[in-house]
């Protein structure tokens, strides 16, 4: 049977968008239960119904400082859809350690940067100040310390001398949306084991414009 999942959003949806034509295939081995946005103005929850995704709206700022009370309105409507994984997809929002927990190893978050470098804010800013010349995306396990959890899944692209924050982003934003889908595809399909602090997956090797490690199938 097909895994239910949860995609959480704040913004615009992108990697929401990627991760629903994904699971619009009929090999994919997830389905996406709802979207759940904890703000009402997000972009991705009206892309989310044109695809035909149940949505919902919890509000996050009537909680103020509550990150207790926000998870307890927003486990009571995963439990009551059956959600069995999350995907973390622009949600800005930080959970307590306590919900991080119940959903250890089953809640995924996808970061614009290899991690563990560039973690938190302007990653792309980071890496052309650093002078790399690769950067990239990561699908990593959701732990209670900021981007970083167990490494699920990676995808390179080269860095430009000509680049800015724009650009790289744009550039990386093909890859998330390539990885994304695939990570939540190697998770459904139990080939993700938590070994401590690492993920171990089968390995793989890259095809084409991008190095993508490890590769789902």
């Amino acid at each position: 049977m097909k895994r239910r999942v949860a995609i959480l959003i704040s913004g615009r949806g992108s990697n929401m968008a990627a991760l629903i034509r994904a699971a619009g295939t009929d090999d994919f081995p997830a389905d996406i239960a709802v979207v759940i946005s904890n703000r009402t103005d997000a972009a991705g929850l009206e892309r989310a119904k044109q695809s035909g995704i149940s949505t919902l709206v919890i509000e996050s700022k009537p909680f103020g400082r509550d990150r207790a009370g926000f998870e307890t309105v927003l486990q009571a409507a995963l439990e009551e859809r059956g959600v069995e994984l999350i995907c973390l997809a622009g949600f800005m929002r930080l959970f307590t350690a306590e919900f991080v927990q119940r959903w250890h190893g089953r809640m995924l978050n996808i970061h614009p940067s290899l991690l563990p470098s560039f973690p938190g804010l302007d990653p792309h800013g980071q890496a052309l100040r650093a002078g790399v010349k690769i950067s990239g995306a990561t699908v990593h396990f959701v732990i209670p310390e900021t981007d970083a959890g167990p490494i699920v899944m990676q995808g390179a692209v080269a860095v430009s001398d000509r680049d800015t924050p724009d650009t790289l982003s744009e550039r990386i934003l093909e890859v998330e949306h390539r990885i994304y889908p695939e990570a939540l595809r190697l998770l459904a399909t139990d080939r993700v084991r938590l070994d401590g602090d690492l993920c171990r997956t089968e390995t793989g090797a890259g095809t084409g414009n991008f190095l993508i490690s490890p590769l789902a199938r």
